[in-house]
């Protein structure tokens, strides 16, 4: 497997590209999760999330009806 590479082949950035516009979960390094539909990511990781909920110790803590997540704080981006 190519350094860096998923073991389907992808390239991450073509992974985001084919998930903008569905649901996924956004867990940032503080361990705050946010759940939305991925409305665009760029090289920075920068996030922006429509009918976004935040969760704080799994519970949820608030809703959003947009959100923006900066890229340095991003752990991961999953699919729903």
């Amino acid at each position: 497997m190519e350094n860096g590479a998923s073991s389907e082949g992808k390239d991450p950035s073509a992974f985001l590209g084919e998930i903008i516009g569905a649901p996924v979960t956004v867990k940032l390094n503080s361990g705050v999760v946010y759940k939305g539909e991925l409305q665009s990511v760029d090289g920075y990781m920068n996030i922006a999330l429509e009918k976004s909920q935040e969760y704080v110790s799994g519970q949820l803590s608030r809703s959003y009806g947009d959100a923006f997540v900066r890229g340095n704080n991003v752990l991961y981006i999953a699919a729903n």
